[in-house]
């Protein structure tokens, strides 16, 4: 069981401040190891798992899947499922395993999700919803359960179904919700389709803030620069970043901590967050790792910059050849000119 005075003390309890500015949880990339990276460009912003299923830690035993490193915190596990039991369950593992928050995912519109009853197509059944909250509540043991959700899937009316959705789950006893601002088509459009297609609708995100001003909201979708989330966070609690996050984390993460919480220590610069990687990286591969499994989402450091391309095409072709090491970030990183400033 962690020790959660122990984290109050180094200020990692304070996950709605972390909130502030959060990366969401994206399913094959937003692994330990790239939570890991991008922990060490920013120690104030939230950071989320892939998306774990209930199913997988209660009846799967699938454990590994929650590993984290403690240097993560605050980190939160985000959940799938729509069985209360099982959900409550899986809370409990979680909450063992040191998690800052425990999330629900209201809003991944793929074809495996839907047929596991859980995802967007539980935007249709909110009152659901609301008692999977509770009875994860119940077993939090106080951490903090929210939930990350569309604005409406398929013909339903945003308009109607949304504040709808917030007060009833609301009434459960959550009082954080992410929206990402777009509706989930679940028939028609492929999960990647579905993150660009629908418009977004900030908007009506912004009118539910002023609908429900005690509850904490965050906004999610098409935001990619620091710029866009000052702007959102003149409404929002909140805001949600993540193909941008992962593509260029050099635009996105370094500085945040100044930018959007006020921190006046200078940010780490791209090369000394690879060079920060290197022990990181000696110790998994010591584990087995491949290298491939870590540099793979350290590729976009570099975005734009001179040496760039060069940087990525050595990770690239080099990462998965066997014996491939710290050296070959060594010979990457060298063909980066140094001392240019974090955009």
């Amino acid at each position: 069981m962690v020790d959660r005075k122990n984290q109050e003390k180094s200020g990692f309890s304070d996950v709605q401040r972390a909130a502030r500015l959060s990366v969401a949880p994206m399913m094959d990339w937003s692994d330990r190891h790239c939570r890991y990276f991008h922990r060490l460009m920013t120690r104030r912003a939230l950071l989320y798992t892939e998306m774990v299923t209930a199913p997988a830690l209660v009846r799967g035993g699938a454990l590994h899947l929650l590993d984290f490193n403690s240097e993560e915190h605050p980190v939160a596990v985000q959940l799938g499922g729509s069985d209360p039991k099982e959900l409550a369950e899986a809370t409990k593992i979680c909450v063992a395993r040191g998690y800052d928050e425990i999330n629900l995912n209201v809003g991944c519109p793929s074809d495996r999700v839907q047929s596991g009853t859980f995802g967007a197509v539980l935007m249709r059944d909110a009152p659901l919803v609301a008692a999977c909250m509770s009875v994860m509540k119940d077993a939090s043991q106080d951490i903090e359960v929210t939930v990350k959700c569309r604005i409406g899937v398929d013909e339903q009316s945003p308009d109607e179904v949304l504040p709808y959705f917030l007060e009833t789950v609301a009434a459960a006893g959550v009082s954080r919700f992410t929206i990402h601002a777009r509706k989930a088509w679940l028939q028609g459009l492929s999960p990647k389709e579905n993150r660009d297609i629908p418009p977004l609708d900030y908007p009506l995100v912004h009118r539910m803030k002023a609908a429900f001003p005690a509850l904490h909201l965050s906004i999610n979708g098409g935001i990619t620069t620091l710029d866009e989330a000052r702007a959102q966070l003149d409404v929002m609690d909140g805001v949600m970043i993540g193909r941008a996050a992962y593509h260029d984390p050099g635009s996105v993460l370094l500085g945040v901590d100044q930018a959007i919480f006020g921190d006046t220590t200078r940010p780490r610069s791209a090369h000394e967050v690879v060079e920060a990687m290197y022990p990181y990286i000696e110790t998994q591969l010591a584990k087995g790792v491949r290298l491939h499994s870590i540099t793979r989402h350290m590729l976009g450091i570099f975005t734009g910059r001179p040496g760039a391309r060069k940087w990525r095409r050595i990770l690239s072709e080099g990462a998965s050849r066997d014996g491939a090491g710290v050296a070959l970030l060594a010979e990457a990183l060298s063909h980066v000119p140094d001392h240019v400033p974090a955009s």
